[in-house]
């Protein structure tokens, strides 16, 4: 009787410690889940603002005023424009 005592000792003891163990590591795991899923809003925010971003960087009137005054560009009209013919087509 002794040892049947005995070793259910042994046995409650053991199956108490990984009881501790695996909360422990389902405790770790859910704070760890907690942490990925507050980055990933992070990220999330942060991507919508660089999209609004690349919006307004890409309006039609800020491409027209950077190309006009830092690449000295110009409207093409009649005037400035040369027609290049291949005298072979022309044939």
């Amino acid at each position: 009787m002794l040892r049947l005592n005995l070793f259910l000792l042994v046995v409650l003891v053991a199956s108490s410690l990984y009881l501790v163990r695996v909360q422990y590591e389902s405790r770790r795991l859910y704070a760890e889940i907690e942490r990925a899923q507050n980055e990933f809003r992070k990220l999330e925010v942060e991507h919508e603002r660089l999209q609004v971003e690349k919006r307004a960087q890409a309006t039609p009137g800020r491409v027209e005023r950077i190309a006009r005054d830092q690449l000295q560009m110009r409207p093409a009209t009649p005037a400035i424009t040369q027609y290049v013919t291949l005298k072979e087509a022309a044939r």
